[in-house]
């Protein structure tokens, strides 16, 4: 336990992501209520109470591991410990007792995110951030205490605590100094890792390296680092293919690889594709205007923290992403008794031309599929709306193209619409266009009162050339009031798809409050938290097609699948 016992918390150490400093009274209590009409039922969230972070998740003697950032007491961010729970296809889980809770003074408050690593001979080991009690954060090591235990029930904090800590001499600022990535084995024969870092708006990922995965030097220079760019949170780094889809162990290095650096900042997941040079310790993006805040996201909804790892079973490399409350008031969670889930786990790999990922919800998730529907090749007239029946819309795995017979009347691109979530919000699922809006309205009610609009847009560009915009509006997703109680905000993103060749691919998981889009077999992301009323929940929600264009387009393929629920304990 520790210098006061945790079991019964007082305090809740808040921020962005449950790093403590403002102080205030909370209570442990959590309001039951029978209303649990948001909570999801194929998506991974704890029974009850808070959770945010994926942390480190792994495979193990054929077991998956989720650890996950989370408050045993409360609904709010505040008293974090690891949680942990096991699985043996990443989509059914099993709850085990959290791996890590406060009790020393170097995490007194708080265990926060951090990864595991796999170490010679398959050995787990995890590296995480504690906040002691001068508000200090400091990199610490866990190990099993029981490796012949597939499912690591019980962990051991090292003696050697903290490993890293800031000081006068590195002159690290310690509020900003957290989030460990998993390790790599340089051929050096020494282990790297990344630890997240700012100095003075300057985003860094501070670089160290061990002989014995105990004593951590700091590398002279970061592995990257860029100007303006803001606090560097939950850094990941790893190695993808350019010749395969196969994914990678974290220290393989060499011909035909590249790698990926990745870091949360301002409530989104930037990467950026470059090279990594082992003997100069450095990290070059292939393009600096896609570097970190200013090119590629993970997703461009609601998807923070995110955390990759290599699935040695199955040669993947798998993403968690932790999906937040779509809430301004915080009461609501309170009242619901939970708050916070994770996105479906996605495997990542490297798209052909080399330029950017491709993500899709693992293979497993197709084993809840059941009841499909499927349409053959249709044509959705300009105006239209119609309704795709017999599928548990609260419940439910849609895949749709479409393609246009011609592009005449795309409309024209402002040239100062460089902002994809701004054109989104201007050109939304009720207005009008040329080539669209097209899409689906999903969690929607039956005299369209509620609904949330998942949608194509095709502009012409300034070259010649057309431009598709992909969009999630949630404008129009609930009738709650007050209004300002929840987050209705419209997402988008442009997707790089040429409409004069390929098809406009959309495959979109539902989950009663979680709706996860994925545009061009996977080039863009949207995911979006949305809490229909009554006229739209349960029996009463209904899933459409829609096309607010002037001009029809062919839907090529339309299969739709209720999904059963997964046992998440």
């Amino acid at each position: 336990m520790g210098y006061f016992s945790v079991w019964l918390p007082i305090f809740l150490f808040i921020s962005i992501h449950g790093y403590g400093i403002q102080l205030f009274e909370a209570s442990s209590r959590v309001i039951e209520t029978p209303d649990q009409i948001y909570r999801t039922g194929f998506h991974f969230q704890p029974a009850k109470y808070w959770m945010n972070d994926p942390n480190g998740p792994m495979i193990y003697m054929g077991i998956y591991h989720f650890f996950y950032q989370y408050n045993p007491y409360d609904a709010q961010a505040g008293n974090i410990v690891w949680g942990h729970s096991t699985s043996s296809d990443l989509i059914n889980w099993t709850p085990q007792p959290p791996a890590l809770l406060r009790s020393e003074p170097y995490d007194f408050k708080g265990c926060f995110s951090g990864s595991t690593t796999l170490l010679s001979g398959t050995k787990p080991a995890i590296i995480y951030t504690g906040v002691d009690f001068s508000d200090r954060q400091v990199q610490n090591l866990a190990v099993p205490k029981n490796l012949a235990d597939p499912f690591l029930v019980e962990w051991v904090k090292s003696p050697y605590n903290p490993l890293i800590a800031p000081n006068s001499v590195n002159k690290i600022d310690d509020q900003n100094f957290r989030d460990p990535t998993t390790a790599w084995l340089n051929p050096d024969g020494y282990w790297r890792m990344v630890v997240g870092n700012q100095q003075n708006g300057t985003g860094i990922g501070l670089l160290y390296r061990s002989k014995n995965f105990i004593d951590w030097i700091q590398v002279e220079h970061p592995l990257h680092s860029l100007e303006n760019s803001g606090m560097w949170e939950c850094p990941d780094f790893f190695p993808v293919s350019t010749i395969s889809q196969i994914g990678l162990d974290t220290s393989i290095m060499g011909p035909n690889v590249k790698h990926v650096f990745k870091a949360s900042e301002a409530n989104t997941d930037y990467y950026t594709i470059g090279i990594y040079n082992p003997n100069e310790d450095i990290f070059i993006p292939d393009n600096d205007s896609l570097d970190i805040g200013l090119g590629f996201r993970y997703d461009y909804g609601k998807f923070y923290a995110s955390k990759t790892f290599f699935d040695s079973a199955t040669n993947r490399r798998i993403s968690f992403g932790w999906v937040n409350e779509s809430v301004n008031n915080l009461e609501i969670n309170s009242i619901r008794g939970w708050a916070g889930l994770q996105g479906i786990p996605r495997r990542i790999w490297l798209h052909k031309s080399g330029n950017q990922l491709l993500q899709w919800p693992i293979v497993e998730i197709e084993k809840l599929r059941m009841n499909p529907v499927v349409e053959g090749t249709t044509v959705l007239m300009a105006g239209s709306v119609r309704e795709i029946s017999g599928v548990t819309a609260t419940q439910a795995d849609i895949e749709i193209s479409f393609s246009a017979r011609t592009l005449e009347n795309a409309e024209k691109l402002e040239a100062n619409w460089t902002n994809p979530q701004e054109v989104c919000s201007i050109k939304g699922a009720s207005v009008k266009g040329g080539l669209g809006p097209f899409g689906l309205l999903v969690l929607a009610s039956d005299d369209m009162q509620e609904y949330t609009a998942v949608f194509f847009r095709i502009f012409k560009g300034d070259n010649n050339n057309f431009i598709v915009l992909m969009c999630s509006d949630q404008s129009r997703s609930s009738l709650h009031l007050p209004s300002s109680d929840y987050d209705k905000t419209t997402y988008g993103a442009f997707l790089n798809v040429d409409p004069v060749q390929e098809k406009l691919s959309l495959r979109t998981l539902i989950d009663h409050s979680i709706v996860e889009s994925f545009g061009g077999e996977g080039k863009a992301c949207i995911t979006a938290r949305v809490y229909p009323t009554n006229i739209a929940i349960d029996g009463r929600t209904h899933l459409y097609v829609f096309n607010n264009g002037s001009q029809s387009v062919d839907i090529s393929k339309l299969t739709a699948w209720s999904m059963k629920t997964a046992q998440i304990n």
